[in-house]
């Protein structure tokens, strides 16, 4: 059976009210009476109940994450696995649980904030994907309840910010096929919707502005396996080929990279393939890929912390910086030997 604080009490020989005053660190006992009870309750195994703490505060202990992204992506992109896992690492420490709500449907997304806030179910969300000129964030305000966004979004916002910089990774992949005599290098980008697809392309143009080469092989994808290969394709087919591809995300890169193959493209002799996430599985590709190597799960620990202490009131306000992400250069990238001329296989 489950220990009381009526068997705290007894064990250490005090009231039940001294006993929950002392747990709760509240005024109203000594110090020594506070650590005895604090070592009785140790002794016996006593754990707090958080539901009944939840019913005293007024507090859910739980967080909400609503994704607005095809079910199919979550599971299939390492991002969020590996995001939510970090989510939970940081929870499990503070006996909080994540209540994850998927939007599919058009207003789902909405609706999914609001239940979540109206029928208590959250202390705070944390938002991802953050776009252009975000709704969610006057939502979020309107709603009244704590939040951290994943970026500092475009438009003002009162939440605190995780913030990684995309960017170099970026740069840095476009910088290595330059030094590789790469002079056509397309983009195959994210939703320009979203904060991080449109730093990622705007970081691809300026790295090659500064290297003097033309930015005018951007395809916009939605970083799913089918807009990768939709976007590889219709490059490949262009009469003006790239010699290499920078992809925002691994799964569009290795989905290009398995079509570019099948097309009769030798890579990286005819063409040069880097992603970007360093994903488990880009290492054991034939050849393994170029990437950018994140850390999600660490801003997924991050994020939920940052919340805990903005619900806590121990928060700075400040936003938190991560490092940023580091090319990882495997055998995907090579010298520019020839403009890519391989025929395209028939589609099978």
């Amino acid at each position: 059976m489950a220990v009381t604080i009526s068997d705290v009490a007894r064990a250490a020989g005090v009231s039940k009210g001294a006993v929950s005053y002392a747990l709760n660190g509240r005024p109203g006992v000594s110090d020594e009476t506070r650590l005895r009870i604090l070592d009785a309750a140790k002794q016996i195994g006593w754990k707090p109940s958080y539901r009944a703490k939840s019913l005293s505060s007024s507090r859910a202990y739980a967080l909400g994450l609503v994704v607005a992204r095809n079910p199919k992506l979550i599971s299939t992109d390492p991002f969020f696995p590996s995001f939510i896992a970090g989510i939970e690492t940081t929870l499990a420490e503070h006996e909080y649980t994540l209540v994850l709500t998927v939007a599919t449907q058009p207003g789902a997304e909405e609706r999914g904030y609001r239940k979540l806030v109206d029928g208590g179910r959250v202390d705070g969300v944390i938002l991802t994907d953050v776009r252009h000129d975000d709704s969610r964030i006057p939502l979020i305000q309107e709603l009244k309840i704590p939040a951290v966004t994943l970026n500092r979004p475009d438009t003002g916002s009162p939440f605190p910010a995780v913030c990684m910089d995309d960017t170099e990774g970026i740069s840095s992949s476009v910088e290595h096929l330059v030094g590789l005599g790469h002079s056509r290098i397309a983009h195959v980008g994210g939703s320009q919707h979203m904060i991080h697809g449109r730093s990622r392309r705007r970081a691809w143009e300026a790295a090659l502005n500064e290297a003097g080469l033309k930015a005018d092989l951007f395809i916009e994808a939605d970083f799913t396996a089918a807009g990768g290969i939709a976007a590889t394709e219709k490059l490949l087919r262009a009469g003006d080929k790239p010699t290499a591809i920078v992809y925002a995300n691994d799964i569009m890169a290795t989905a290009g990279q398995a079509f570019a193959q099948s097309s009769g493209f030798r890579i990286p002799e005819d063409l040069s393939i880097s992603g970007y996430d360093d994903a488990d599985f880009t290492q054991y590709l034939n050849p393994a890929l170029t990437t950018v190597s994140t850390d999600p799960m660490t801003w997924g620990r991050i994020a939920a912390q940052v919340l805990i202490n903005e619900l806590e009131g121990t928060h700075d306000g400040m936003d938190v910086m991560l490092s940023s992400p580091n090319l990882v250069v495997r055998g995907s990238t090579g010298p520019c030997k020839a403009v890519g001329t391989a025929p395209l296989a028939t589609s099978k």
